[in-house]
């Protein structure tokens, strides 16, 4: 049993970085745009495919699609957001609209998926040398802890970009005030359109690392990874990007550590029930504060 729970504290962290990555990119739209994402889970599976295709056609191995993905979708969430987002200001309920505006970017895009990858799992079959390492009494996908200390990496490089640098301070500072940060003279439309491309290379790139730590991916598999964003960000604080990377963790850590002590079908469900929880007992989120109006 010892060895069991140590396996599920491993894997949960390792599984809880790419939570925290998927959560972390969705707080930051939310909380720069007030945008509800529903796309976002196809974005991650885009980034998934991106290292696919990268890698079965032209033979580039993940850790370099990883830049790669970064520049790719940042380029395309920059040119999206003035598609997208400038008709979204224009709406009665932006929020609501922003919902059902991606919805149905979320059913296009994966439709599209579809059509390219059809309905067949892919996998990137990428491994490295070793292929497993000791971690005390069990070995560990060495694919895995990569992934984890990549995703340790980007979560530093996050947090140092939005605490020590001015254009991380005036998206903090956006998604606490956004009206008080345009009297000062910052350009919002440009600020949001940054968010944006911003939140699109992180879930690129997050795409990369889940063709690392999962076996296998397809077409529907956005609308999974969409929940558990939903879920992280939920947790961590509405528009909390520091409180989604912390949120991410614990909940990775739960959903694997379940699966040691319940039936597969019960620990399925655990995701949900800390959901409900925290909705009823800390609406803010565990690391949030009360919502602005």
């Amino acid at each position: 049993m010892e060895l069991l729970i140590l396996n599920g504290i491993v894997n949960g962290l390792i599984v809880g970085g790419v939570y925290a990555l998927v959560g972390v990119s969705l707080s930051l739209l939310y909380g720069v745009l007030r945008v509800v994402n529903f796309a976002h889970g196809e974005f991650v599976i885009a980034g998934s495919f991106f290292a696919y295709v990268l890698f079965s056609s032209l033979g580039i191995a993940p850790l370099l699609a990883l830049p790669l993905a970064a520049i790719v979708f940042f380029a395309a969430g920059w040119g999206l957001y003035y598609v997208l987002i400038p008709r979204l200001s224009r709406s009665d309920d932006p929020e609501l609209m922003s919902f059902l505006m991606f919805y149905g970017v979320s059913i296009s895009a994966a439709a599209v998926m579809l059509l390219v990858f059809e309905a067949d799992s892919h996998s990137v079959d990428f491994t490295f040398t070793p292929i497993s390492v000791a971690v005390g009494p069990i070995y560990v996908s060495t694919a895995r802890l990569v992934a984890l200390a990549i995703a340790v990496a980007i979560s530093l490089g996050l947090a140092a970009f939005l605490f020590l640098t001015l254009p991380g301070k005036a998206l903090r500072a956006a998604i606490m005030n956004p009206e008080a940060i345009q009297i000062l003279g910052v350009d919002i439309v440009r600020l949001s359109a940054f968010a944006f491309a911003l939140a699109a290379a992180l879930a690129g790139v997050t795409g990369v690392l889940v063709s690392l730590v999962f076996p296998a991916f397809n077409a529907f598999s956005g609308a999974e990874y969409t929940i558990i964003a939903f879920i992280v960000v939920v947790l961590g604080g509405l528009g909390n990007p520091i409180g989604a990377l912390f949120a991410g963790v614990i909940f990775g850590l739960a959903e694997q550590l379940a699966t040691v002590f319940l039936p597969q079908s019960l620990a399925q469900i655990v995701g949900f029930a800390i959901l409900v929880a925290t909705i009823f007992l800390r609406p803010s989120g565990l690391f949030g504060t009360s919502a602005r109006k």
